[in-house]
């Protein structure tokens, strides 16, 4: 990318407002921005175009050919391909086409959006298929579509799950999706006409794409926000949800990658409300170092971690370039703006290398300075992006979609399919990056400062050879910088899990759960057992019925002094109040220990295992799953 444009008047380390750097901004020649780069019109963007001329000067002195991965424009065909694999739908298609009965239960859960998403794709790969004369059988699309219909008719959904949405199916598609599909109008519910929802509140119960495809047909003339979105953005909020919830780590793994698979279908549905082309990048070519500091995967440098120190999820070298940017004070002016000596970086990282494991290091004689740079460095060596191969376009696309809301969705959805490690790293990141956004009174690094500086880090990938021009490198500048400013501002909600995804697993959970059942109650009677199971499990039945009475939960907390309690519900009681009954148990000292490490869980039922948030209302939660356990335990590290 070029940085002549850094040429423009500025004085070093120092974020200008004034009006001649406003005007060099505005002399560019004009063209069309999206709202995300009209939002910036008035702010300098010298610190951003510095920070590439540092990035510059900082690889010609490492004199260092870093392992670039290679990136193959993928043929026709093989981008669907893809995506319906990693969106759980592989056996749609290829050597399992047929045994496709777990996707039908997924597939009856899905949206109109969702669903005309998936069938968009399935059609692309059966065409290429055909095309490619393929030997085993491609199914057509609507005897996909039809059989899933099919399922759905025959076991309706739980009206526990869907008493709240029947009110909402006022959303009507151009064309008949519905009745191709085989989906169900409750599937695909709309904001309720009679209840305008605040401007900044998210809904988190109906689907993102859905609330999108209804607001671009009833007010198509307040698509566009207005000019001033950069300066002044929202403080969003998330509604109390009674049930509690979801922070991305609360679900059992199984539970999480089925909420993965969906909010990818959900994103790409989100994407093609709005004609933006949802493009997955994969890596054909990777030569990388397999031990060090600098350039190492994240997942290598994980493993060599938690040899030293198990449960370890962000890289150390990582925490202790924070820690040491931290030592040395955040009020410092300038921080993350004002590079290193370049000399002393390339020094310094060869130090690190030899002597970082061995414990022999000298952290001491680490500038304040040298450490942010040799972090931002660290991030802009990592193989692949911190925000993933895949990804990345999809990040930078974020600015394309038309309002504040739907690009905060969508970057909801973009850090659920993270992966893990890349996640966990990126959450490091962004809770050190507010923290020095904190004392910008003294230090000078406002939140915009800071998202132009740590844009060009996380974003500028030689893997994908983008090579803008100079109207594309402005926009580059502005919607990058954009996009940096919501992951730092909004860090605290895009950790959350949409309650409809969750809705959605439970649905699955609650088929496949009836489809186990059947098949069990077969293996039955081919034992000829079934009568004598079934007296039995109805004796057992009787027997909990009259240990847990009606209205009451029977909490289990194994690693308590009180191991077993039985608690009466309550439209006021909350997972905090049950803790907190059990902990009065325990004496002051463990009481003390324990607070803030042991959570309430949900398990079994129709979820796999969730851990439940302090506010959450237990008698709302038992009417949704009635049939899940209660237990006390702390969370997986």
């Amino acid at each position: 990318m070029s940085c002549s444009k850094s040429s423009h008047s500025r004085r070093s380390g120092q974020y200008t407002m004034n009006p001649e750097s406003s005007k060099n901004v505005a002399e560019k020649p004009p063209f069309d921005r999206s709202s995300s780069q009209d939002s910036l019109d008035d702010l300098s963007f010298e610190d951003y175009w510095t920070e590439l001329e540092n990035i510059k000067k900082s690889r010609e002195n490492r004199h260092e050919e870093q392992e670039v991965v290679v990136v193959k424009e993928p043929d026709e065909g093989e981008l669907e391909e893809e995506w319906l694999k990693d969106a759980g739908l592989s056996n749609l298609f290829g050597d399992c086409a047929g045994d496709s009965q777990e996707s039908m239960v997924f597939l009856s859960t899905l949206t109109r959006t969702q669903a005309a998403a998936v069938q968009k794709r399935f059609e692309t790969v059966s065409q290429t298929m055909r095309k490619k004369n393929k030997q085993y059988q491609i199914p057509d699309v609507r005897d996909i579509f039809a059989q899933q219909r099919e399922s759905t008719e025959k076991v309706p959904y739980g009206s526990e799950l869907d008493s709240d949405r029947t009110n909402e199916n006022k959303y009507k598609e151009k064309h008949d999706l519905a009745s191709d599909l085989g989906i169900s109008e409750k599937n695909s519910p709309c904001l309720p006409e009679d209840v305008p929802a605040s401007e900044t509140d998210i809904n988190l119960e109906i689907s993102f794409a859905e609330q999108a495809a209804n607001q671009k047909e009833t007010s198509k003339e307040k698509f566009r926000e207005n000019k001033d979105e950069y300066n002044s953005l929202p403080n969003f909020r998330l509604p109390k949800d009674k049930t509690g919830n979801t922070r991305i780590g609360d679900l059992a793994p199984q539970d999480m990658k089925k909420v993965c698979c969906l909010a990818l279908i959900e994103l790409t549905a989100l994407y093609d409300v709005f004609g933006i082309e949802l493009k997955h990048q994969k890596a054909v070519k990777m030569k990388t170092k397999d031990s060090g500091l600098f350039g190492v995967p994240l997942s290598v440098l994980l493993e060599q971690d938690q040899k030293r120190v198990p449960g370890m999820r962000i890289p150390l070298i990582f925490q202790k370039l924070i820690s040491r940017i931290e030592d040395g004070g955040l009020e410092t002016e300038g921080l993350l703006r004002i590079p290193g000596a370049a000399i002393r970086i390339k020094n310094l990282c060869q130090e690190l290398e030899a002597k970082f494991y061995e414990g022999t290091f000298n952290w001491e004689s680490v500038k304040q300075h040298d450490a942010a740079s040799l972090l931002k460095l660290f991030i802009r060596e990592l193989p692949q992006p911190l925000l993933s191969l895949e990804y990345l376009k999809a990040f930078q696309a974020v600015q394309n979609l038309p309002s504040k809301k739907q690009q905060l969705q969508a970057l909801n959805l973009l850090i659920i399919l993270l992966p893990e490690t890349n996640r966990d790293t990126l959450k490091a990141l962004l809770e050190f990056l507010q923290r020095v956004i904190d004392n910008r009174e003294k230090n000078k690094m406002t939140v915009r400062n800071v998202a132009m500086v740590m844009a060009p880090n996380l974003f500028m990938y030689p893997g994908l050879s983008i090579k803008p021009n100079e109207q594309g490198e402005f926009v580059m500048a502005a919607g990058t910088a954009s996009v940096m400013h919501f992951l730092i501002k909004y860090q605290q909600l895009l950790w959350t899990i949409p309650k409809f995804l969750v809705t959605q697993v439970r649905k699955q959970n609650t088929e496949n759960h009836k489809k186990d059942k059947k098949d069990k109650a077969m293996k039955k009677l081919l034992k000829k057992m079934a009568y004598d199971r079934e007296k039995y499990e109805k004796q057992d039945k009787n027997l909990s019925d009259a240990d847990v009475p009606q209205g009451v939960i029977r909490v289990q907390a194994p690693h308590l002094s009180k191991v077993s309690m039985a608690i009466q519900l309550t439209e006021e009681l909350k997972a905090s109040d049950v803790l907190a009954r059990f902990l009065s148990q325990e004496s002051g000292v463990v009481q003390t220990l324990k607070k803030g490490e042991i959570f309430l869980y949900e398990i079994g039922g129709n979820i796999g295992e969730r851990c439940l948030e302090d506010d959450t209302y237990m008698k709302d939660l038992y009417q949704l799953n009635p049939n899940a356990e209660w237990v006390i335990k702390s969370k997986p590290l």
